[in-house]
């Protein structure tokens, strides 16, 4: 009998001093622990602080702002928004500046979109990736770091020194164009690029062309990105000035066709400020597109997290 419980007492004794080194191990292993405990939280406090200073100030842009234009515009309203410049102190409203900046952006988005979704579906469908995909890649994300006063520039010396376009609606929105152009291109790409496999495979199991996949099945599902990097696209090209001060002019006109020319929201609040012919114009100008720009990013955020919810349920 005791022979036969020695080998369960060893078992046994061995069982225990495993647990005990185990223990032995993790108190010696409970310093390394508090090391790494102490570099978490302070890896976590500088995001925190990170995300506070931004947030704080974004908070500080739009509550400045914010006090020192809505006081502008309602005291002023509808005359505000209605209204025309009038005088030396471009006193009044500034109807003329809204409906050229809402007129050169949406030409400019006719213009950019088309060119922007075909080049994205090339490359995230048809081409192969290699040499010549990267480089069109590497080309629209140069395109995107330029400068706005070095396209603004481009767009005098090109569309209207070269191609004698008039200071007009259509020489500034091409010069938006070329703005929104790589944004919108690369939004595409990763819109179509998220669209499950199976949906592809689903659409050639029923005969469908490669075309007919992409323009039926692909398209349709990737839209709500699509749409959302329109909108940014569009938020960036509103707010833009020097593009807009080289192409456009600073004429105050109401643009009818697009060679006339016009004053965008953005070059009369530079002018109205740096002039100091009227800053409380300038505060209600700015008011107003600062408006503009966060309820297109807004939407923007709508359309992203309505598109997820989709997703998941």
């Amino acid at each position: 009998m005791s022979q036969n419980l020695n080998p369960q007492n060893e078992d046994r004794k061995t069982g225990m001093q495993v647990l005990r080194e185990l223990q032995k191990e993790h108190k010696e292993s409970d310093s390394g622990l508090g090391k790494a405990h102490v570099s978490n939280r302070i890896a976590m406090g500088v995001l925190w602080g990170a995300t506070g200073i931004t947030i704080g100030l974004l908070a500080v842009i739009l509550i400045y702002v914010s006090y020192h234009g809505v006081g502008v515009v309602l005291q002023n309203f509808p005359e505000f928004i209605v209204g025309w410049p009038q005088g030396v102190n471009a006193e009044g409203g500034i109807a003329p500046t809204i409906v050229a900046t809402l007129y050169s952006t949406g030409l400019a988005m006719a213009i950019a979109t088309p060119i922007a979704v075909l080049a994205a579906v090339y490359l995230a469908e048809y081409a192969k990736q290699g040499r010549i995909v990267k480089t069109i890649r590497f080309a629209a994300d140069s395109l995107a770091s330029v400068p706005s006063i070095v396209m603004g520039l481009f767009g005098l010396a090109f569309f209207v020194e070269t191609m004698n376009i008039p200071l007009s609606m259509l020489a500034a929105s091409l010069g938006l164009s070329l703005l929104m152009l790589p944004i919108i291109m690369r939004a595409t790409e990763e819109a179509i690029r998220a669209v499950p496999r199976y949906i592809r495979w689903g659409s050639y199991g029923m005969g469908a062309t490669k075309w007919q996949t992409v323009s039926r099945v692909v398209l349709p599902t990737a839209t709500p990105r699509i749409i959302t990097g329109l909108i940014l696209a569009l938020a960036r090209a509103i707010g833009e000035t020097a593009v807009v001060f080289y192409t456009m002019g600073i004429a105050i006109n109401m643009p009818i066709i697009p060679t006339d020319s016009g004053r965008s929201m953005s070059v009369h609040l530079y002018l109205m400020a740096v002039e100091g012919i009227n800053l409380p114009s300038a505060y209600g100008t700015a008011f107003l597109l600062l408006l503009i720009i966060l309820i297109l990013n807004l939407s923007a955020r709508w359309i992203s997290k309505r598109y997820s919810r989709i997703d998941n349920s």
